[in-house]
């Protein structure tokens, strides 16, 4: 049997199923070229995708036909040679609907192979929330806003080609630059999109991150029942209703905590979470009423505490919120855990207001952030500035 190469690329169910599709695509066109084989396909799970779910494609090629079967043979690669991440806050881990517990982003990566990121951080910023695994491999950043390239509307801001041109420079056995180039004039007809490609090529660089490097945090592994665990008959574990929680300083018993399902998190859904300003909460109840997700908790003093293990970080409680700044959605990113706001708040409300007004102007406005869809037309209006970014590398 000859050689089988394997990429993956995890992206934002819904919201970059069109791009991911668009690279996997492209990798097999362009190793075509070359007199190859492959296949490129989607797995996200069993169940409908959803608006930001992680979810994956995959692209596998190979030197010949009886390679390329065995290869195709699988539900999905558990090896690969190049893992791309189209949105950097994936980084702190996937948890698709295919799977039970949080998986690191190189969980497939083979050792010493490129796990490639579309940011604007540095390594170090990344390595914060890429968690450590126990084998070398590299890591290589094309630089580029977060590109929402969705279900219905594709933006093509060339993030596709830049993704193909670092990919032919980090694992050239697949496919060369000559081929990618043919791929885009050939199928795409496109002459700066080949420049595009081209650039991206001979920008990308990779560092080598050392085994044990990165973010120490265990992740989170959910032990699945054996058929002996289950129970007799058809039927679903019912939730307790929850109840009153103590204050985290003053020990005071009141508000409201649901018990929420300790299977069922959705944190890795959130490309942004809501900061919240205690000090101007009027109580008045929309975000806790409007929240999909039963996220918040009642507190004591009867404001709204986010559970960000519940999060997906939605936004309608920022759009919501009739106070302005009361809550404010900031990037994931910003973020390298899941606490509670309300008991930072409680433990030192000075400390506290001086963080989220350092934070809040991290946040970028609703009318400029990149996913959602605000009206017909938004995602061609943010083109000429991802174009401008990738230009300058």
């Amino acid at each position: 049997m000859g050689q089988l190469f394997a990429v993956e690329v995890i992206y934002r169910g819904v919201f970059q199923k069109t791009l991911a599709k668009n690279i996997t695509r492209g990798i097999v066109l362009a190793a075509h070229n070359e007199g190859k084989l492959g296949i490129s396909f989607g797995r996200y799970s069993d169940a409908p995708e959803r608006n930001g779910i992680p979810a994956k494609s995959f692209a596998i090629v190979a030197n010949d036909e009886e390679t390329l079967e065995a290869g195709m043979a699988q539900y999905e690669p558990k090896q690969v040679d190049v893992t791309v991440v189209l949105d950097d806050t994936l980084c702190k881990g996937a948890e698709s609907w295919a799977w039970s517990g949080l998986q690191p982003v190189h969980r497939a990566l083979k050792p010493g192979h490129t796990l490639i990121v579309i940011s604007l951080d540095d390594a170090p910023a990344l390595l914060k929330n890429i968690h450590r695994r126990k084998e070398p491999y590299k890591l290589g950043i094309v630089r580029g806003v977060t590109s929402f390239s969705g279900m219905w509307v594709y933006k093509d801001d060339h993030t596709d080609v830049r993704i193909l041109g670092a990919i032919a420079k980090a694992l050239p056995a697949v496919m060369s630059l000559e081929s990618v180039e043919k791929f885009i004039n050939e199928k795409l007809k496109n002459s700066l999109k080949v420049t595009t490609a081209r650039n991206a090529f001979e920008r990308f660089t990779t560092i080598g991150v050392k085994a044990g490097e990165g973010n120490p945090e265990e992740v989170v592994k959910v032990g699945l029942p054996r058929w002996e665990d289950m129970r007799c008959g058809v039927s679903i574990k019912g939730q307790g209703q929850g109840g009153p929680f103590a204050d985290p300083v003053t020990g005071e018993v009141g508000g409201f905590r649901p018990v929420r399902n300790e299977l069922f998190t959705k944190y890795s859904a959130r490309t942004q979470r809501p900061v919240v300003n205690f000090a101007t909460c009027t109580k008045c109840t929309l975000c806790w009423l409007n929240c999909p997700d039963g996220a918040f908790d009642i507190t004591t003093a009867g404001t709204y505490d986010t559970n960000f293990e519940a999060c997906s970080g939605c936004g309608i409680c920022e759009e919501i919120c009739p106070v302005k700044n009361c809550i404010t959605m900031v990037n994931e990113d910003e973020f390298h855990d899941n606490n509670s706001q309300w008991a930072a708040f409680e433990k030192d409300k000075g400390a506290y207001l001086k963080w989220l007004e350092a934070t809040i102007k991290k946040a970028d406005p609703i009318k400029n952030r990149s996913h959602g869809f605000r009206y017909r037309g938004q995602y061609q209006e943010q083109v000429p500035e991802a174009m401008e970014i990738a230009n300058k590398g």
